[in-house]
């Protein structure tokens, strides 16, 4: 056939060979597309390995042990890929009917990165650390109550002195450490020893190697993928983490493309980004308030002040002017995103400046020649003036300056005080020494406000930072932790939102939402919500970097 194709073009015109060449090349062509288009409409892409993505992350590493692990939040970045949680651990659970009795059973042949079997030792060893109060684990309070026996190489029992509903969280957040590595090492020496910086791993990655400087700065670790990850083995073989002394430092790297990612950053910040990027805006269960001291504060003893303030608020204007929409209204001590969220309660809160005015002339606040209301206060002149302590965050900075300028045309006087974080714990929570304070409150991803409403917690250590004290509330967040029943409790928490909601403690703002960019090409990225930023790692065997077509 194509002998006789070949002679019948021969025997065709110049022209005529024109004409065939391009008929045919059209005939090609669109043979090509169809065939292109057939494999894409049969096809889907699917993540493949292979890889290598640098993130860059403010700050130092100082222990990469998940057993004392703080609130550093590069330590609990790295920890997070490397340490598996209890959760992950688990072939499956169980527990009794008034859930005091927890039953875990271990996945069969779990190992450490090191080969060493990974066994019901390891989960015991880590509890026993975390309940021994020369140790400092963070996780000490949430730990406390619980009894751990061992039932075989893969079975662990956990007792508890009495329910809580939110134990499978405590699970959840519990990072195993191995025992073979710290067991023999008393808990007041973890700090000293090597494997703080070169750890033993569990989850998907395993450490490689770390950089440093002669003056001790880490500029780099480079993780492997896990083969024994309990999560399964990630699609990026290669993760390095680049650290930085400031998060323009960060940036600069990122517009160079020395780095593929970077976390924690502002609205603001993203106008200094000048390269493709995608941007991932993650809600987190946690909210920022302006807190009420009326201890320190007589004049916010009165409901109509309290009030007045709350309706003079105009949280859409930070939402829109400092966040750029990357933020939430907060109305209530639960943020929306946070289960058991009832928005009917808040269903009548505005911003007016006019139901604030008219709140304080009922009450009896006249404006003086300065501009600020005042009236006797039990024989005393009072003047609604107060001093406000902001930490040093530019974003809380702002809000002081906005409410200063809206608070002024109801006749409240504010002074924003800027503190350093530290001096903000030191000088004003530790000894609750403060009219009014911008700040925020972290759940964990439950709604268990206990800490920060609960009357046993006004004073440190505790984060009642309103010095709320209602027995009603008292008792409902007390019921909370030991009602077993969803419905039950979210009718309870509807009730609790209502109490503290009437009694305007405290002037709810905002929830900022967690940024994250990173490079056009990965995928994978699936957090909905995190309650520290480690969390946007809880699927980082998931994240990918390459992907081929696949058929249906």
């Amino acid at each position: 056939m194509w002998y006789k194709l070949r002679q019948l073009i021969k025997n065709l015109s110049k022209e005529e060979r024109r004409v065939f060449s391009g008929a045919f090349a059209v005939f090609a062509a669109a043979s090509a597309l169809l065939i292109f288009s057939l494999f894409y409409q049969n096809t889907v892409p699917e993540p493949v390995e292979g890889g290598s993505y640098t993130e860059g992350i403010v700050g130092q590493p100082i222990s990469l042990n998940p057993l004392i692990t703080g609130d550093n939040d590069p330590d609990r970045d790295l920890v997070a890929l490397l340490f598996a949680s209890l959760f992950d651990l688990l072939e499956k659970y169980e527990t009794d009917a008034d859930q005091k009795t927890w039953t875990l059973i271990l996945k069969p042949n779990l190992k450490w990165s090191d080969g060493k079997p990974l066994t019901s030792d390891d989960v015991l060893f880590t509890i026993s650390v975390i309940q021994d109060p020369d140790s400092r684990s963070p996780f000490f309070p949430t730990w406390q109550g619980v009894f751990a026996e061992r039932i075989s190489e893969r079975e662990i029992r956990l007792n508890l002195k009495n329910p809580y509903a939110f134990f499978l969280d405590n699970i959840k957040n519990l990072r195993i450490a191995p025992n073979h590595i710290f067991g023999n090492i008393p808990p007041q020496n973890f700090r000293l020893s090597d494997f703080n910086l070169r750890p033993i791993s569990s989850g998907p990655y395993k450490f490689e190697s770390f950089e440093k400087r002669r003056d001790g700065f880490i500029e780099k670790y480079t993780f492997a993928t896990n083969e024994y990850s309990v999560v399964g083995e990630p699609y990026i073989q290669n993760f390095q983490i680049r650290f930085f002394a400031s998060k323009n430092e960060a940036i600069k790297a990122f517009n160079l493309k020395a780095i593929d990612g970077i976390g924690n950053l502002d609205p603001s910040d993203l106008e200094n980004v000048k390269i493709n990027r995608t941007v991932f805006a993650i809600e987190r269960p946690r909210y920022y308030a302006i807190f009420l001291n009326q201890s320190t504060a007589p004049q916010l003893k009165e409901k109509a002040v309290r009030s007045a303030l709350a309706a003079a608020t105009d949280k859409m204007k930070f939402v829109n002017d400092i966040f750029q929409n990357k933020a939430g209204v907060v109305n209530g001590p639960l943020p929306p995103n946070v289960g058991g969220y009832s928005e009917v309660i808040f269903e009548e809160e505005i911003f007016s400046i006019e139901k604030a005015n008219e709140l304080l002339d009922q009450a009896g606040w006249k404006i003086n020649e300065s501009g600020v209301r005042e009236k006797m206060i039990s024989g005393a002149p009072a003047q609604l003036s107060f001093e406000v302590i902001v930490p040093e965050a530019q974003f809380l900075i702002d809000t002081a300056n906005i409410l200063k300028e809206d608070w002024k045309k109801i006749g409240v006087e504010i002074n924003p005080i800027i503190l350093r974080p530290s001096e903000v714990i030191s000088n004003a929570i530790k000894p609750r020494n403060y009219q009014m304070m911008i700040f925020g409150n972290t759940l964990n991803n439950n709604p268990d406000i206990f800490s920060f409403w609960h009357s046993s917690q006004r004073f440190d250590p505790g984060l009642n930072l309103a010095l709320f004290n209602n027995k009603d509330v008292d008792t409902l967040l007390e019921t909370l932790r030991q009602n077993l029943d969803p419905d039950s409790r979210n009718e309870e928490l509807s009730k609790l939102q209502t109490l503290i909601h009437n009694q305007r403690p405290v002037v709810f703002l905002y929830s900022p939402h967690y940024l994250y960019i990173s490079s056009k090409n990965l995928g994978g990225i699936s957090a909905k919500s995190v309650a520290i930023p480690a969390e946007r790692f809880i699927n980082v065997q998931d994240w990918y970097l390459k992907t081929a077509r696949v058929f249906k």
